[in-house]
């Protein structure tokens, strides 16, 4: 009965593990969406700003973007792996 319940944590562990490492795949494309995401707002804000040369409107919000991005970085740059 032990030998069998190790069994399957270390089959519970490996698909946890499996299943987190996975995720990054679809991190990745979600960021290849964003990127693209990104550039259009960037024809749509160059577009806009040379329709209204005298308006001071925020197209899309780059600052809280940017923050999104920062909050990102640190998330990825942990060094402590809680065990």
């Amino acid at each position: 009965m032990y030998k069998y319940r190790l069994n399957e944590e270390v089959g519970r562990a490996a698909k946890y593990q499996e299943d987190r490492i996975n995720a990054f795949d679809n991190i990745e494309k979600q960021l290849v969406d964003v990127v693209k995401a990104v550039r259009k707002a960037k024809i749509d804000t160059i577009a806009y700003y040379r329709d209204n040369p005298d308006k001071f409107a925020v197209v899309y919000g780059t600052d809280l973007i940017q923050d999104y991005l920062n909050d990102i970085k640190t998330l990825l740059s942990q060094t402590d792996n809680d065990e």
